[in-house]
């Protein structure tokens, strides 16, 4: 098994620290912690970013890629042992007077915490526009931290990945390689995965190699038109998702959160618990809601944070795949 590591998306612009002093208005920064006193807590933005709905469905994006699992700040985990989820024995019967056969799992205990995350900008009075510029303010800085998570839990996910390189063309099939790296996921872990992850332009790539052999092929024209979901059923697994979320890699880029032309196929169950087999998780604390806000107000400026709680793991790297596609 690989050594788990922690890996830290970074901003490319390297977000300014927020030194708890004098901060530039407009600007978002890392948040500082004494932006977090009990004295600043505003409850009525606190509320506000329940029903926030983010124009990008970042938020449930993440949940399909690393869903969440609830826990307390300091928490542990048990690491399966592959081998021992699936031992299977004959003597299981029970002989009258003696008892059951007594078996015992020994996988390792991971002791974690989740980590205390949070942006802050600062509004000045002089440039508030209306009574809704704090919501506004607080609805960017979600969007913002739901995109540094969604990086986050891909970058450990591509790092944690078995890759193969494929070339799609209208000579191979695409869906074949996809349904090969599913099948050696499944032999490396025992359970198929169940996530398949496509780059914008992998997506694409799959597209342009079947639309190429749509005249001389009946499944290509079939396969160029089917959607996301009914690939999924195709290839037995709950869910595929194409992931076109961006972010600024300068100040006039942008580029895709998923690494160009990777398709990723992993298990990541919906609604499990901590000790539950799955690759990948979101460890979170509830805060009462998903966020929490800070609202710090000077003569002329009002600083606004929003802060939570997560730690994503790599739980397994077995059965992690990954494949890098190029055309011919």
């Amino acid at each position: 098994m690989k050594e788990q590591k922690t890996i830290t998306a970074v901003n490319e612009f390297h977000l300014p620290q927020d030194n708890g002093g004098e901060i530039t208005p407009g600007m978002i920064y890392a948040a500082n912690e004494s932006r977090f006193a009990s004295v600043n807590y505003s409850e009525p933005l606190t509320q506000y970013t329940v029903g926030w709905r983010d124009p990008e469905n970042l938020d449930a994006l993440l949940d399909s890629i690393a869903p969440s699992v609830p826990v307390g700040r300091r928490f542990e985990f048990k690491k399966a042992t592959n081998a021992e989820a699936f031992f299977s024995e004959t003597d299981d019967v029970r002989a009258i007077g003696s008892a059951f056969k007594r078996v015992e799992y020994t996988g390792e205990t991971v002791n974690e915490k989740t980590l205390n995350k949070g942006l802050t900008i600062r509004l000045d009075k002089d440039d508030l526009l209306d009574d809704g510029e704090e919501e506004r303010a607080v609805g960017r800085l979600m969007q913002r931290l739901s995109r540094n998570e969604v990086r986050r839990a891909l970058t450990l996910i591509d790092a944690a990945a078995t890759n193969a390189a494929k070339v799609w063309a209208a000579t191979t099939n695409p869906d074949g390689d996809l349904r090969g790296a599913l099948t050696l996921g499944a032999s490396a872990s025992g359970i198929r995965p169940n996530v398949v992850l496509f780059s914008e332009t992998a997506w694409d790539m799959r597209l342009d190699a079947y639309e190429a052999a749509a005249n001389t092929s009946s499944y290509a024209g079939r396969a160029a038109a089917m959607t996301p979901q009914e690939l999924a059923r195709k290839v037995m697994v709950d869910r595929i998702e194409i992931v076109k979320a961006r972010y600024s890699t300068s100040l006039t880029a942008k580029g895709l959160v998923q690494t160009t032309l990777t398709v990723l196929a992993y298990l990541a169950l919906q609604g499990a618990g901590k000790d539950d087999p799955s690759n990948v998780k979101r460890f979170v604390t509830p805060v009462g809601t998903r966020y929490r806000v800070f609202r710090k107000e000077d003569d002329k400026f009002i600083d606004i944070s929003v802060e939570h709680y997560s730690n994503t793991v790599i739980t397994s790297t077995l059965g992690i795949r990954k494949l890098t596609v190029a055309a011919a």
